[in-house]
């Protein structure tokens, strides 16, 4: 069935909405969409949209928030409970489902990276959810301090802030496809794997 003719009800326009959105950016690159495009591609009236999205940017955020829970999902999942013991395995463990959701969505990556298309910071889910990452980080990093497992002299706050940079600055490269001009052979993901494993290597003691 056309994209166009899809059928929706009021209970789920709101998902095909975000769906819509999604392929558009896909097909044409996210500053061509237009909330009429997204309209007409999902089969419904220009003004169908502007009851749950005021503005582009109101879609767009929707479209992060669906982003920033399947990345909480991710990287819960991702999360062993054998490496409870070896906190430092288990911030690998929340890089990799970093890693494995780019992967999977990295169109929604792209989307929630950019902070000019979305208004982040209003977002109760999202913040929330990107909160609940964060605590976990520093939980496991504190545990690996007080146990010793952490090289000497090490900061919390700066390994946060490392950890963060080391699988958006991978993701990124992913995304953009550079892979295959820094590491032409093998499966980018498993260089990316490899890139997170190196780096928390060198945070232990």
């Amino acid at each position: 069935m056309p994209a166009e003719q899809r059928p929706y009800h009021h209970g789920n326009l709101v998902p095909a909405l975000i769906e819509t959105t999604i392929q558009l950016v896909e097909e044409i690159g996210v500053e061509k969409v237009t909330v009429r495009e997204v309209a007409k591609r999902a089969g419904v009236s220009p003004g169908a949209p502007f009851r749950h999205f005021r503005s582009k940017s109101a879609l767009l955020t929707a479209v992060a928030e669906q982003a920033v829970e399947r990345l909480y999902d991710a990287v819960t999942a991702a999360q062993d409970p054998a490496l409870e013991n070896d906190p430092l395995g288990q911030l690998e463990r929340i890089g990799q489902g970093y890693l494995a959701w780019v992967r999977t969505y990295p169109t929604h990556f792209q989307i929630v990276s950019d902070r000019k298309l979305i208004d982040f910071h209003t977002s109760e889910i999202s913040t929330a959810l990107n909160a609940r990452i964060r605590i976990r980080m520093v939980d496991l990093l504190t545990r690996a301090r007080d146990n010793g497992q952490l090289a000497p002299g090490q900061d919390i706050e700066t390994i946060i802030l490392d950890s963060r940079a080391m699988v958006y600055g991978l993701s990124r490269m992913y995304t953009d496809g550079h892979f295959r001009d820094w590491q032409p052979d093998g499966d980018p993901f498993e260089w990316m794997k490899r890139g997170l494993s190196a780096f928390i290597a060198r945070l232990r003691a």
